[in-house]
């Protein structure tokens, strides 16, 4: 009569623990081209179980059982360098911090720039674009790009135009490479991205605009460019480029999607 109240605190923890699961996936794909296929996956887990355990369907069960079973394996394939990130991330956070301050680190979400930041970036990009000094810099927003960024010299100062036109003057160390921008802060210069291998490219467009499709291709990040031989400004985001003018750039950085 009352076998439905046999949930213990075990089940409580079970559920607790397979929903931040989740959760966290959910915020390392989010933003990249790994979302549809970690939605796909999930979709499959549910109707699987449904068939299986909800509705009892032996033959489609078993079918369904042959493909989780050697799925498993292509998953792996699949996410390698996410489950990489996923666990690095993970023993980061619990062994400097504790398991505290890893499970707040979950919900925290902070991606705004502020109006004082966004005049620093106009600014830093108008000067460039008027001494027709290159320039590359990568908006961070929902998508993961620490494995960019660590590709680089790590600065984690806050954005200051003076900062930034100095990464980028010619003949600098960290010129060449992109800079990354994130919460507020400039995360790391110098970085080496995905180059965009789109035939559709126009041919005059060097390796810093390859550079800035091949991450909006595969993230959620908006690139700001300044070509070296015209001194035009460009934004790259959802894998396409357009020139833009200062007024048209801070209306994209304030907005951020």
């Amino acid at each position: 009569m009352f076998s439905f109240l046999t949930f213990h605190l075990k089940d409580f923890f079970d559920i607790l623990l397979v929903a931040i699961l989740l959760f966290q996936l959910y915020k390392l794909f989010k933003g990249t081209q790994s979302m549809n296929i970690f939605i796909s996956i999930f979709g499959f887990i549910v109707i699987w179980l449904i068939v299986k355990h909800g509705l009892g369907m032996g033959l489609l069960g078993t079918i369904m059982d042959t493909i989780m079973s050697t799925g498993a394996i292509i998953i792996v394939v699949i996410f390698q360098d996410e489950i990489k990130r996923f666990l690095s991330s993970f023993g980061r956070s619990s062994s400097s911090h504790g398991l505290v301050s890893y499970m707040k680190s979950l919900f925290k979400r902070d991606n705004t720039e502020n109006e004082a930041d966004v005049n620093e970036i106009t600014t830093a990009v108008e000067n460039c674009a008027t001494t027709k000094t290159g320039l590359l810099i990568i908006m961070q927003q929902d998508a993961d790009l620490s494995r960019y960024s660590e590709t680089g010299e790590m600065i984690d100062a806050r954005v200051s135009a003076r900062l930034i036109e100095n990464i980028f003057f010619k003949n600098t160390p960290l010129h060449d490479g992109a800079l990354i921008i994130h919460n507020s802060k400039i995360v790391s210069a110098g970085c080496i991205l995905p180059v965009s291998h789109n035939l559709n490219i126009p041919k005059h467009y060097g390796l810093r605009h390859r550079a800035a499709l091949g991450i909006s291709e595969k993230t959620d990040a908006i690139s700001i460019i300044v070509s070296e031989e015209t001194g035009h400004i460009s934004v790259a985001r959802n894998g396409e480029i357009e020139k833009v003018n200062e007024k048209v750039l801070r209306e994209i950085l304030m907005n951020k999607k």
